[in-house]
């Protein structure tokens, strides 16, 4: 008679068959567990950084403004004076142009004004001083320019002007070149870079009174061609540009009263935070460059292809902010101005081309809007 727990006494052959049995059991749930977590979801979270913007987080809108009066064209000059625009000369797809036009935002349309008298132009440059317009250089289609030209607002006629580059010491001047830059700062103009068969970096300051330009400082870094410039606060920058094909990943400053270049943070993905994630897409030449406010705005070109990317850069603190991408046909050799109305920056596009298709539209960025597809 047993008495308290029963226990039951196995051989050794039970007990290895139990043992068996055991293990068995137990592989086929280590496996089955191995089964479950090789075919579960797998979740990855992220590490908190920051991250750059996709295009629906972007902010900016591009809308529809006054059609140019003019043929379409790419390549054309533009100065202003005052609240009016003048834009002429250019390349269509089949030939170029003389002729000229004034646009105001207080009339909201295009008047043709007398045409050009250098002759048929395109890639030349412009720029206005003391209410007068001035264009040269650029290229016929069979030669390089080096002539100058003064338009009169009040007789509207042109005047020839010494060649580009001309002083009492240099009466040859500078040479003969397309798709160079013009700028003015402090009331003083410059004409710089630019191909001549070969690409430059020299830089050239024109004083209207005596009609004759001084050569001062070249460049930073390398020679090119189809640069863009704009004047924030005094100074201009220098972005990018084109090097035997190449797009260059620069943005430098020029200061008028030491006349320096002092080369600012390359355009590349060099830090670890997101900021500059994107910033390989500024690269470009052929673009325009226009200023609202203390902030510039980067538009348009080329870099292998049509480039449609629209960058916001703060001189504060040398960045760059990508705003909604341009929203017509992207193209390239277009033009760029801004005007001002009740105190407030309006900047506008237009004209250039893609491929050889030339165009007659332009767009007006507003950078703090959200994009309206409706306005395009």
């Amino acid at each position: 008679m047993l008495t308290g727990r029963e226990t039951t006494t196995l051989s050794p052959v039970d007990v290895l068959k139990q043992n068996r049995k055991k293990n068995k059991m137990k592989n086929v749930l280590v496996y089955s567990l191995a089964l479950v977590i090789a075919t579960a979801p797998i979740l990855i979270i992220p590490a908190c950084s920051k991250s750059s913007s996709s295009s629906s987080d972007l902010v900016g809108n591009w809308a529809i403004s006054d059609y140019f009066d003019g043929p379409a064209r790419s390549e054309a000059v533009l100065f202003q004076i005052a609240d009016t625009v003048f834009v002429g000369t250019g390349l269509s797809d089949t030939k170029r142009f003389n002729d000229f036009w004034k646009y105001s935002l207080s009339k909201r349309y295009w008047t043709r004004i007398a045409d050009f008298k250098g002759g048929l132009r395109s890639s030349a440059i412009a720029f206005a001083l003391n209410k007068k317009g001035y264009v040269g250089t650029g290229t016929d289609g069979s030669n390089f320019q080096n002539d100058m030209w003064q338009y009169s607002v009040d007789s509207n006629g042109w005047a020839p002007r010494n060649t580009f580059g001309w002083s009492a010491s240099n009466p040859g001047g500078a040479t003969a070149r397309v798709e160079a830059v013009a700028f003015t700062v402090n009331n003083t103009a410059y004409v710089a870079t630019g191909y001549d068969n070969n690409f430059l970096k020299d830089v050239w300051q024109y004083n209207a009174a005596s009609d004759s330009w001084t050569q001062k400082a070249g460049i930073a870094g390398s020679k090119r061609s189809q640069a863009t410039v704009f004047n924030v606060g005094g100074k201009v920058y220098l972005v990018s540009g084109n090097n035997n094909g190449s797009a260059l990943n620069d943005i430098q400053v020029y200061d008028p009263s030491a006349d320096t270049w002092t080369a600012l943070r390359k355009l590349t993905n060099s830090s670890d935070e997101s900021y500059d994630d994107k910033y390989t897409s500024i690269i470009r030449y052929n673009a325009v460059g226009f200023t609202i406010g203390s902030k510039a705005y980067l538009a348009t070109g080329e870099n292998g292809s049509m480039n449609s990317h629209t960058w916001e850069y703060d001189p504060s603190n040398d960045t760059w902010a990508e705003k909604t991408a341009f929203s017509g046909t992207a193209r390239t050799g277009a033009l760029a101005f801004t005007l001002t109305t009740n105190g407030t920056d309006r900047g506008f596009v237009m004209t250039g081309r893609s491929g050889t298709a030339p165009f007659d539209n332009m767009y007006e960025l507003q950078p703090t809007l959200e994009d309206n597809t409706n306005d395009n």
